[in-house]
């Protein structure tokens, strides 16, 4: 005798749907690897900034260029490889709808930032002013601030508004103080 299907009640649809949406899992780890990788990439870029405002470091200019172009590259690398890998894995086309749309906003935050490296990149060079390529890292902390805060409308997670924040209020500090 053949047993009858179990059939699911309303209430284990609903479970379903919600768990669609409101997601619990986990961030992908590319994710996790490329936000550490540019934090640890960005962060010794900083301080070879520091470095250089406090005169400890006297390179000549072709090899700051050298340096800061080589901290992009490197990070690009990893941008490159984690796109492809999830890609293949097809991480992106699944999970809850919220991960899904943090990967998006993130994703896309990305994508702008490295229109505004080209769009900066070739002003500064162009109108020959450095000063100009100085905006970029405020553009770059208010796109990212807008991702986080993205993030936090969708988990609604405390830490996720305070860096929401603290990117915003870096990225005015960084535009006014250029």
């Amino acid at each position: 005798m053949s047993a009858k299907p179990r059939l699911h009640s309303p209430e284990d649809d609903l479970a379903f749907m919600r768990s669609i949406v409101e997601g619990g899992g986990r961030p992908s780890l590319t994710l996790a690897i490329c936000y550490l990788a540019g934090g640890l990439l960005y962060g010794l870029q900083c301080l070879f900034h520091v470095g250089q405002v406090l005169g400890v470091i006297r390179w000549p200019d072709l090899a700051n260029l050298i340096f800061v172009v080589a901290i992009t590259v490197a990070f690009l690398i990893i941008l490159t490889w984690a796109i492809l890998k999830d890609r293949k894995d097809g991480v992106m086309n699944r999970g809850p709808m919220a991960s899904r749309t943090l990967n998006g906003a993130f994703s896309s935050a990305g994508m702008a930032n490295a229109a505004v490296i080209i769009v900066f990149g070739v002003g500064a060079i162009r109108d020959n002013d450095f000063a100009i390529w100085l905006y970029y890292a405020a553009i770059v902390f208010a796109l990212q601030a807008a991702a986080w805060y993205l993030a936090w409308t969708l988990k609604k997670k405390g830490w996720m508004l305070a860096v929401a924040l603290g990117g915003w209020a870096t990225a005015v500090a960084l535009g006014v103080l250029v």
